[in-house]
């Protein structure tokens, strides 16, 4: 049992029950773009190995995070696939345009890299902010939570005491058992919050709807924990970093957390 892993969980999870509790979402949005920046440079240190990234578009792409709910009312009800429609071009504008202006110092390769990066950590990142402003945010963005590392927590420890068969060769320690058993009480973990919340605030969320997110959720973020890992195998880094004792970087300790938020944003939004 990996005692550093656990200290580090116990220490941080009262400071992130502290910010998504009682922080306003001016306050979220501005640590959230911390993490995000924290993220964008594991990531970005793990490729450079291989390419170099334009590191500081990440960069300033991650501050905006800190902006969305304080952007003019206008622009904050656009939908997000105008958004979209507008943002991608002009990302991809600009890094063509490093391309011209470094005479292909900056290659192909190296925008690739850096266009991968901001999708796989702002673009992810961008939607927890988005899901912790909603209605009920402080209630809907633990979720996800739950749903992310309810998922790997109950994985990790049904993993050592019942795994047997090896779910894939990218991340061998874990476990069809895990898998499955972090599902399944993750699930259970966020049906009796659902409860809590439903009694206390008298939500009226559906337990049926809330169980079939959850267990979509949890697959989700699974996927997420072994996209990350892939990612680490094919640069040849074990962390991303030794932020977290016991948990390696920022990336490797919200990996699934990303990957699901989007879905979670999605999912959430209509209950």
């Amino acid at each position: 049992m990996d005692i550093k892993r656990i200290t580090s969980a116990l220490l941080g999870f009262p400071l992130v029950v502290i910010i998504l509790t009682f922080g306003n979402k001016y306050i979220v949005d501005i640590c959230l773009a911390g993490i995000a920046m924290l993220g964008m440079q594991e990531y970005f240190n793990a490729v450079s190995k291989d390419a170099k990234p334009v590191r500081w578009l990440g960069y300033v792409l991650c501050l905006f995070i800190a902006l969305i709910h304080i952007v003019p009312t206008y622009l904050s009800q656009l939908p997000i696939n105008q958004i979209l429609i507008l943002g991608i071009p002009t990302i991809m504008l600009i890094l063509f345009g490093q391309v011209i202006f470094t005479n292909m110092k900056t290659n192909f390769k190296d925008i690739a890299y850096t266009l991968f990066g901001i999708f796989y950590v702002l673009g992810s990142i961008v939607f927890i902010a988005l899901l912790r402003g909603l209605d009920n945010g402080r209630i809907l963005v633990w979720y996800a939570l739950f749903a992310a590392w309810g998922t790997d927590t109950f994985a990790y420890f049904i993993g050592i005491k019942f795994g047997k068969h090896k779910l894939s060769k990218i991340s061998p320690k874990k476990s069809i058992e895990g898998a499955i058993g972090g599902t399944i009480c993750a699930t259970i973990l966020i049906i009796l919050y659902t409860l809590l919340m439903n009694n206390l605030y008298n939500l009226g969320y559906s337990y049926l709807y809330v169980a079939i997110v959850a267990i979509i959720l949890s697959v989700i973020g699974q996927i997420g924990d072994f996209a990350a890992s892939s990612i680490k195998r094919y640069v040849d880094v074990k962390d991303y970093s030794n932020l977290i004792p016991g948990h390696g970087g920022m990336l490797d300790r919200i990996d699934s957390l990303m990957f699901l938020a989007p879905f979670a944003y999605a999912l959430f939004s209509i209950i």
